[in-house]
């Protein structure tokens, strides 16, 4: 015979504690990046630092040459960008920006950019000029635009933290690596 005392409720996925602790974490100020319109990267800055949210927009001079004068260009390092320091449950202040697209995010959850890669980042800065380059992820196929292999074609890999590529001479099929500088690669 079943017993007729009330059973207690299954617990739900979050109990108060949880809710608690999320909450403590959504207003820790992390820096988060923000997708931008494209050239929009310093009116949003400029629109964010008002509302009193902390940007980061690290900025490359360009020097064009137009009618036999110099023209000095500041442009974002990392085009599409801005970083922003906020907590979490503050992040409407950066999407209701009209050059904001949106945070970016993994899983579903926008993905914090470590304080630590962020001052890294402002303090080699200060000493040494950067420009952007295409990001070269293991498995892109890329050509060969300088040096003895001009014009290969071949797909990238790292091996002991080189960079390195992939040559297949398909005609004899066979492949080979070569060690490369990124300046050897075009796009």
């Amino acid at each position: 015979m079943q017993s007729t005392r009330a059973k207690p409720c299954p617990q739900s996925a979050f109990s108060v504690n949880d809710l608690n602790a999320s909450n403590e974490i959504n207003a820790v100020r992390q820096w988060y990046a923000a997708c931008t319109r494209p050239r929009h990267e310093k009116a949003v800055a400029g629109r964010l630092a008002h509302k009193q949210v902390e940007t980061y927009l690290p900025l490359y001079k360009v020097i064009y040459r137009r009618n036999g004068r110099k023209i000095e260009y500041y442009l974002p390092l990392f085009p599409g960008y801005v970083l922003a320091h906020l907590p979490l449950n503050e992040r409407l202040k950066v999407l209701e920006d009209p050059g904001v697209l949106r945070i970016v995010s993994f899983n579903g959850r926008p993905a914090a950019v470590p304080d630590s890669e962020v001052e890294t980042l402002r303090r080699s800065l200060e000493i040494r000029r950067a420009e952007p380059y295409p990001h070269l992820s293991a498995g892109k196929r890329m050509r060969i635009a300088r040096g003895p292999l001009e014009g290969l074609e071949g797909t990238i890999m790292r091996r002991k933290g080189r960079l390195r590529m992939i040559v297949s001479i398909d005609s004899i099929q066979s492949s080979i690596t070569v060690e490369l500088d990124t300046t050897d690669l075009a796009g």
